[in-house]
């Protein structure tokens, strides 16, 4: 590991964003829209990891080791606000990965999660929402047998296990889906735009 400060630094940024998140699924305020105290958080996170970028490159492995590397795709997958930062780090994260240097688990939700934000199919699966009958299931994908074969690939469970587990998850913490399903697609869409997604 070449700079253990600024990789202390990257896992402070998701040790910070854990903590957020946990709070507001004891307060049963995830799932509930965009928390804005969470898209403060994850800005801001996300400003002072395109500050360390800008100065050592993408955080590999080899740079701040692996709880660094695995903290650094965290706050970048959860930057949501930001669409250039993002593809710009799935770029960076697609070298890293062809050098060895990142989890190429990583690469594949990245790639779906702005796929998803950007209004386009994704191909692992990683990412969910809540649907029209108000369950948690995956955001609509290119090809459902080609994604199993492409996480399988990665090592990932079956998109059917997966969304068990997802359920599971989000029951446990007392996630709700929307009362009104096309208003909050109204919401995102909106939100989509206004952010530069679409």
């Amino acid at each position: 590991m070449r700079y253990p400060e600024l990789a202390q630094q990257i896992i402070d940024l998701q040790t910070a964003d854990q903590q957020l998140r946990d709070q507001l699924a004891r307060s049963g305020q995830l799932g509930q829209g965009y928390n804005e105290a969470m898209q403060r958080l994850h800005n801001q996170n996300a400003t002072h990891l395109a500050h360390i970028i800008d100065g050592i490159g993408y955080p590999t492995v080899e740079r701040v080791g692996e709880a660094a590397n695995a903290a650094a795709w965290l706050v970048i997958q959860h930057a949501i606000g930001q669409p250039p930062f993002m593809r710009k780090c799935l770029q960076l994260l697609e070298e890293a990965v062809a050098e060895q240097q990142a989890d190429h688990k990583h690469l594949a939700y990245l790639s779906d999660r702005i796929a998803v934000l950007a209004g386009q199919p994704q191909r692992y699966g990683t990412q969910f929402d809540w649907d029209e009958q108000g369950k948690l299931s995956p955001n609509t994908c290119d090809d459902r047998a080609a994604v199993d074969r492409r996480r399988a690939t990665l090592g990932l469970n079956s998109l059917a296990e997966q969304t068990r587990l997802m359920r599971k998850r989000a029951a446990a913490e007392q996630q709700q889906a929307p009362a009104n399903f096309q208003a909050r697609k109204r919401e995102m869409d909106a939100w989509r735009k206004k952010t530069g997604w679409v």
